[in-house]
Order: structure tokens, then sequence, then C-alpha cells
């Protein structure tokens, strides 16, 4: 089956900390990279909401972590890092392979054993197809953990690849 680059392995229609892991482990997942900025944080702050840490704690037990971010502040996704005890990239430059290239040989997976999960379909998803890995797009998140009513930006962006012509798998 031909790979559409904008269209992700799994639209759950879910935020991150509602993300079954059974899922991700019968896919054969071992190592996650997780986008930081609207995906595990809400706004602009650096502390974790519970519900966060919570899941990201369960899912540690059966998986590999690293956040993968285009923000280039290495001191502020390092501070998010730090919570979770997981290795980060900051200033990623999604969709761009090279940075990715560089976690797989870091983490020694192969490219079906990662997933990518994030809230953008133009640097998440879009980055991920490109290296074969599991593309998890989710709902950008509220601070107790519930979908953000307000995601424009993903709305916009899933209008453009309507347009587009990408259709569903």
């Amino acid at each position: 089956m031909r790979r559409l680059w904008l269209q992700p392995d799994w639209d759950p229609g879910l935020t991150v900390v509602q993300l079954p892991l059974e899922h991700l482990l019968n896919r054969g997942i071992t190592s996650l990279l997780l986008d930081v900025d609207r995906t595990l944080l809400p706004g602009h702050d650096v502390r974790l909401p519970d519900a966060v840490k919570a899941w990201a704690a369960a899912a540690q037990k059966h998986l590999h972590l690293h956040l993968f971010s285009n923000n280039p502040s290495r001191q502020r996704i390092g501070a998010v890092a730090e919570q979770l005890g997981v290795s980060f990239t900051s200033g990623a430059a999604k969709p761009r392979r090279a940075a990715l290239r560089r976690v797989l040989r870091d983490l020694q997976v192969q490219p079906n054993e990662l997933a990518i999960v994030g809230d953008r379909l133009f640097t998440d998803v879009l980055a991920g197809n490109r290296l074969g890995l599991y593309t998890v797009l989710v709902k950008p998140l509220k601070a107790d953990g519930t979908p953000c009513p307000h995601d424009r930006v993903q709305r916009i962006e899933r209008g453009l690849v309507r347009l587009l012509g990408v259709g569903r798998r």
C-alpha cells in the first residue's frame, strides 16, 4: 500500500493522556517519540500536568520515551524531560529527517519499533511517515488532559490535507 505522507497511521481523536498503550504494544512498538508543545504541555509553561506525568509513568513501564521537539530551547525542553527522567531532542526541525535518524541510531531501534506521537500533521506526522515510523496524531490537550476545544492549527491542517486530496486509508 502506498504511504500517504500527511495521513497518520492512527488518529484516535484523543489526547496523549487518553491513548491506550495496548494499541501501541500490540503493534510491536518499543519506543515513543513525544512532541512537547500542545502534545504534553497545554501552553508555554514548563510544568507538566499531573495527567501527563501519570500517563508517562505508565508508558515507561513498557516503552522507552524520548521527547522530540521543534522548540529550539534546550533549557525548556530539558526541563520538561527532567520531570519524566527521559532523553530529549530540541530544535528537531521536523519534518526534516536528520534528527530522527540520529534518534533511531541512538535508541538502536528499527523504524517499525518506533512511534511518533504529536498534534501536528505537517511536522510530527510528516516527519514520522518520511522514515516509516508509526505515526499517531493526538488532540492538543488542556491542563486536565482533556482535548483543547480551540485547536485551530490542527483544524486548519486537516482542512489543507482535505484540499490536497489526501483521503482515508
